[in-house]
């Protein structure tokens, strides 16, 4: 993710949110030092907002599509209540690594259960209703995920795309990325089934409520 919002005005936006504990502070150095990509983890901001949008909802079951190193995931895991429930999807089994050692540290942990394969395959095995579905995972299967999710998610529950301003580049998209996910926030804009937000949070979220 290239910056595209004011360094100093996200620091200010960082140093006016709650803090991350210890444990977090730690899973988002270990991921910046030994993963690829580490810029693909869910930061401060967004990840303290996500975990906001569990609990205004009174979301119960949740579904993640890319876990990463799972610091959205424990985030969300925090808003849910003591039985609440998380399906999270990744391929990567370095990723699940590192996530499942954090996981194992939190309360929130056992809330958290890891499916590991392509997340559209996790899908089919799954039943409804969920209620708040988190997209952070492959960029061009974004409308596929959206799709497949959404007759499992309750009319009045929420569908999260990430990275939906793709570090700007959705104003003039030049690779598939950037094109898929144009395509994603077109198919969410027509969508008569769902009410819906682009917001300007870290690189974008794009939030879907549905209402029939």
């Amino acid at each position: 993710m290239d910056r595209f919002i004011d360094a100093a005005v996200e620091l200010f936006a960082q140093l006016h949110t709650e803090p991350e504990t210890d444990l977090y502070a730690r899973l988002r150095e270990e991921t910046y030092r030994v993963m690829e990509n580490p810029q693909m983890q869910v930061g401060l901001l967004e990840g303290r907002f996500l975990k906001m949008l569990v609990r205004l909802t009174g979301a119960k079951r949740v579904l993640e599509l890319g876990m990463f190193t799972g610091y959205s995931s424990l985030m969300m895991a925090e808003g849910l209540p003591e039985d609440g429930h998380l399906v999270t999807c990744d391929v990567n089994p370095k990723a699940e690594a590192i996530a499942k050692k954090y996981f194992v540290e939190s309360p929130h942990g056992k809330k958290i259960e890891i499916r590991m394969g392509p997340a559209l395959e996790t899908i089919k095995t799954l039943s409804g209703p969920i209620d708040l579905v988190f997209i952070d995972a492959d960029k061009p299967n974004y409308c596929n995920y959206y799709e497949a999710c959404f007759p499992l998610v309750k009319p009045g529950g929420l569908i999260i795309g990430d990275n939906v301003l793709w570090s700007g580049k959705v104003i003039d998209p030049q690779d598939e990325n950037a094109r898929a996910i144009v395509a994603f926030n077109d198919l969410v804009q027509s969508d008569p089934r769902v009410e819906n937000v682009c917001l300007t949070v870290r690189d974008g979220m794009m939030l879907a409520w549905k209402c029939k």
